[in-house]
């Protein structure tokens, strides 16, 4: 099973894929997930990603 979003695969990404949520404003987690709604295109954390998924949260 494939771990892309863990350890040896996010090394090589700014600050090791950590930053601010655009979503939620959470720092200091994993935005590794990209998300896009319309045109517009974010990374975003895994919660938020969930969040999206299901409707419960909006990108913009």
């Amino acid at each position: 099973m494939s771990k892309n979003h863990r350890g040896k695969g996010i090394r090589p990404l700014f600050s090791k894929g950590r930053g601010e949520c655009p979503v939620c404003k959470k720092t200091n987690v994993k935005i590794l997930y990209e998300q896009e709604s319309g045109e517009t295109k974010a990374k975003v954390c895994k919660i938020c990603r969930a969040a999206i998924k299901h409707g419960k949260k909006s990108l913009i």
